[in-house]
C-alpha cells in the first residue's frame, strides 16, 4: 500500500523533473534567440561595413608614355603624352598603352581605332614580338582603306615599341586568331616593326 509520504515524494520528484525540463527548454530557446541575433548583427555589420580589399586601396603608380594618333590630314602620326598605370609585367604594360590608344586622342588628333574596339590579351614571345588580341569590333567597325589601316597598324606598333623595352615587333590578332588583313588592304599575317618615317616631323627636325 502506497503511503502518503511516498506519494508526496513522487510528486516532488515529478515537479522537480518538470521544472528541470522547463529550464532546459528555456535555456535552449534563449540560446536560439541569441544565435539568431548574432547572425542578424553579423549580416547587418557586413552589409554596412563590407570587407575592405587592402590591395585594391594601394594606389598604382603611373608613368608618362607617348601614344600616336593621325594628324588632321591623316598622312602622318603625331605624338600625344598620356599617363597610364605603371606595370612591372611587359605584357600588362603593353595592354595599358593599347587601352590608352583605344581611348582616343585628348588633344584633337585623329583616332586610329574606331570606338568600340577592345583589347583582350597581350602575349610576348622570346623574340620580343607582342601579339595583341583585339575583339571582333576591330574588323567589324574599321572604316577600311589603305591609309586608315596603315594608321591603325603603325600607331599601335610605334606606341608599343617606343614605350615597352624589349618589344621589337607587334602582331595583330582578332579573337585570338591571325587575320589576313584588317579590311582587305594591308596584310597582317606578319608582325610589324615600327616605322619612324610615318612620324610627323617637328620644326626642329625640319630646320
Amino acid at each position: 500500500m502506497v503511503t502518503k509520504r511516498y506519494r508526496r515524494s513522487e510528486e516532488m520528484k515529478g515537479k522537480k523533473k518538470k521544472k528541470s525540463t522547463r529550464i532546459i527548454y528555456f535555456v535552449l530557446i534563449l540560446g536560439g534567440i541569441f544565435a539568431l541575433l548574432v547572425f542578424f548583427f553579423v549580416i547587418l555589420f557586413n552589409s554596412l561595413f563590407p570587407t575592405v580589399d587592402m590591395d585594391a586601396l594601394k594606389k598604382k603608380e603611373k608613368r608618362l608614355v607617348t601614344v600616336w594618333f593621325s594628324d588632321p590630314q591623316e598622312r602622318f602620326l603625331m605624338p600625344e603624352k598620356r599617363y597610364v598605370y605603371d606595370e612591372s609585367d611587359s605584357a600588362q604594360q603593353a595592354k595599358e598603352i593599347t587601352r590608352a590608344l583605344l581611348d582616343g586622342s585628348k588633344t584633337g588628333l585623329v583616332n586610329t581605332f574606331p570606338a568600340g574596339v577592345g583589347v583582350k590579351e597581350v602575349k610576348i614571345d622570346n623574340e620580343g614580338t607582342a601579339a595583341i588580341n583585339f575583339n571582333k569590333n576591330l574588323t567589324k567597325l574599321h572604316p577600311g582603306g589603305s591609309t586608315a589601316e596603315m594608321a591603325t597598324i603603325y600607331s599601335l606598333t610605334n606606341s608599343i615599341t617606343e614605350n615597352v623595352p624589349g618589344i621589337k615587333k607587334v602582331k595583330i590578332l582578332v579573337e585570338g586568331k591571325e587575320l589576313p588583313s584588317i579590311k582587305g588592304h594591308i596584310s597582317t599575317r606578319n608582325a610589324f616593326l615600327p616605322d619612324p618615317e610615318l612620324f610627323v616631323r617637328t620644326q626642329e627636325e625640319k630646320s
